[in-house]
C-alpha cells in the first residue's frame, strides 16, 4: 500500500505532529512499508491456531498473600464525619 505525501501531512495535521517537509518523503516510505507488513501478517492463515494467555509456557511467581497492615477500621470511622454500621455516609446527590 503506497502513502501519499499529502496523506503524510493530514495525519500529522490531525496529529498535531510537525514535520519538516524535507523528511515527509521518508515518512511515507516507512508508513507504506507498515502498512504492507500488516497486509502481509492479514494473510498468514491463523484459523487454526489457539490464543495464547501468554506468549511464554511460564508460571508466574506471585508473592504470598499476607497481611501486612492492621485493621484500622474503627480508628478512621471514629474521625469521619459520618459513619454507620460500618459504612461511610456520604450526602445524597442524585434525588
Amino acid at each position: 500500500m503506497s502513502i501519499t505525501k499529502s496523506a503524510v501531512e493530514r495525519v500529522a495535521h490531525l496529529a498535531r505532529i510537525h514535520i519538516e517537509p524535507a523528511d515527509i518523503d521518508k515518512y511515507a516510505l516507512d508508513l507504506s512499508q507498515i502498512l504492507d507488513l500488516v497486509e502481509q501478517m492479514n494473510s498468514v492463515p491463523t484459523s487454526e491456531v489457539e490464543p495464547l494467555a501468554h506468549p511464554q509456557d511460564i508460571e508466574l511467581r506471585l508473592r504470598p498473600d499476607q497481611v501486612t497492615e492492621v485493621n484500622a477500621r474503627e480508628r478512621l470511622q471514629a474521625v469521619a464525619p459520618a459513619a454507620e454500621r460500618g459504612l461511610y455516609l456520604v450526602p445524597r446527590i442524585i434525588e
